[in-house]
């Protein structure tokens, strides 16, 4: 493994100096980044030509300025050894500076898309996979290809009018009619009667009850209010708890093992005890004091899952994180929920934001300053998900089929294991080595900013600082984007080589 490593190390740095040689060549040629003072024929504009010129190295060969860039930027590699220097922009700002603000600004926009379609758009292939030529699989197929066909562009201005606008005039006056519940009735009814499948009579029992529970919910929460205050409350907190310990037991053991289910819903009573003891803790808390809570539960829900686990301890730790995990999400939401009030006061009623990354000027405490992060990552993220939901799903059932007719899986079934552990420790493994190949190019692409999406929800993050380098022929900001994608994409690629022999013994990294 350590040779591997070692020989991909080398072999990257190669292909990082000849990519960014490259690319620091064609930027260079691109344009002149004088042209404008050129043009310019006021007092002093041959003195800032000479300072540019200078800051730029403008005057030396374009072979021997990639060389002091390269000297300047490998700097940036050596934590704590040296200063980072990428040089600075045409007008004169310090180029990690700004780096550093879209890095940010992009990590933002793309954590939240990129893994919750790679989790969503894994389970729907699996599930598609398990199903296939069914209702449920046709319907997924459609919605597919539908999401993967749209223009970004256009997706995302249907968003800004249809989401935005509309729900933030809806949030005005936020009542559910009775017709409007009916129409997400069906919806929900039919989206769940695929799901479940079955024969008529159970198809239309499954349509029945998500279309009166969906309805039902609807009117409720609207009659008491709750759309203009949104809260969870411990008893969401509680249920969630409840049903994660159940969930997961199901999933990744089985009820026939007690001391899973037994480690589980430990878990989830011992996380609602600390939902009321650390309230206090909660009301303002820093994010140095939540990180460090979310690792006090990890280690409390595997301590319980140790000790309580018996001979299945290690299903036992995966089930208790997994609940302690569900259940900090949980809390979460309902915490950022409680400066729902203050923040819908601060915007004007303008909850859902169509532009930037944060609200000017405000300052809500934790909860608040996350609200506002929140809504301003709803619109982008929702744009990016949706198209990547459709590529995984495809993705994954594609795998997930060819898996399942392998001779190992029938092997596994004429073993007499379960059909839940034939899909989860057998053939879903296996099928995750293509789509560990998809998550490296997808996480290397998109770090390198989401052009299209930043350019219409005005977030300046990695690919607008990008365009912008491009449009005023700067160089230093362009190889900087060059330089944090190219380090991207060869690391993850390296962690999915790695991947490949985690997940299929069979593969050997020597």
């Amino acid at each position: 493994m350590l040779a591997f490593i070692v020989r991909r190390l080398v072999v990257s740095a190669g292909v990082l100096l000849a990519g960014t040689f490259l690319a620091y060549v064609l930027v260079a040629l691109s344009g002149d980044p004088l042209a404008r003072l050129r043009e310019d024929n006021s007092p002093g504009a041959e003195d800032r030509m000479a300072d540019l010129s200078d800051r730029l190295n403008l005057d030396t060969p374009v072979p021997l300025r990639y060389l002091q860039w390269l000297g300047a930027a490998s700097k940036c590699l050596v934590p704590f050894a040296a200063q980072c220097d990428l040089g600075q922009s045409v007008q004169g700002q310090d180029v990690t500076f700004l780096l550093s603000n879209a890095v940010t600004a992009t990590l933002q926009l793309i954590t939240v898309a990129t893994f919750s379609a790679m989790l969503l758009g894994v389970i729907i292939g699996i599930v598609t996979a398990l199903r296939q030529y069914s209702r449920l699989d046709y319907a997924t197929t459609l919605a597919s290809f539908f999401f993967v066909s749209l223009p970004l562009f256009w997706f995302a201005v249907l968003l800004k009018q249809y989401v935005a606008i509309d729900l933030n005039d809806w949030l005005a006056d936020p009542t559910v009619s009775l017709p409007a519940a009916a129409v997400v009735g069906v919806i929900s009814g039919l989206i769940w009667a695929s799901a479940i499948g079955g024969d008529r009579r159970r198809v239309w029992t499954s349509f029945g009850i998500a279309f009166a529970a969906t309805a039902g919910a609807l009117l409720v929460l609207s009659a008491t209010g709750w759309f203009a205050s949104p809260g969870l409350g411990p008893v969401v907190v509680i249920v969630v708890g409840a049903a994660s310990a159940l969930g997961l037991t199901a999933l990744l053991a089985g009820f026939r093992y007690r001391h899973v289910l037994y480690a589980a819903s430990a878990t989830a009573a011992v996380g609602i005890v600390l939902y009321f003891a650390l309230d206090p803790v909660l009301r303002d808390p820093g994010y140095l004091t939540l990180f460090g809570l979310l690792l006090l539960a990890i280690a409390i829900a595997g301590g319980i899952g140790y000790l309580l686990g018996g001979l299945q301890r290690k299903q036992a730790i995966q089930t208790s994180i997994g609940v302690a995990l569900i259940m900090s999400v949980t809390v979460l939401i309902d915490k950022v929920l409680s400066a729902w009030d203050n923040y819908y006061e601060a915007v004007g009623g303008r909850v859902v934001a169509t532009f930037g990354s944060r609200t000017p000027n405000y300052d809500g405490g934790t909860w608040g300053n996350l609200l506002d992060t929140a809504t301003h990552l709803m619109l982008p993220t929702i744009a990016l998900m949706l198209v990547s939901i459709a590529t995984y799903s495809r993705y994954t059932r594609a795998s997930m089929l060819e898996v399942m007719n392998q001779d190992y899986v029938r092997t596994a079934r004429s073993k007499g294991l379960t059909e839940r552990t034939v899909i989860v420790r057998h053939a879903f493994r296996n099928g995750l080595i293509p789509i560990t190949t998809l998550m490296a190019f997808d996480v290397a692409g998109l770090m390198g900013g989401a052009v299209i999406t930043e350019t219409v929800f005005a977030w300046q993050g990695m690919g607008f600082m990008f365009v912008q380098a491009l449009r005023n022929v700067d160089p230093n900001p362009a190889m900087a984007f060059f330089l944090v994608t190219g380090i991207t994409a060869v690391v993850f690629n390296m962690l999915a080589d790695i991947a490949y022999a985690y997940l299929d013994p069979r593969i050997r990294l020597s």
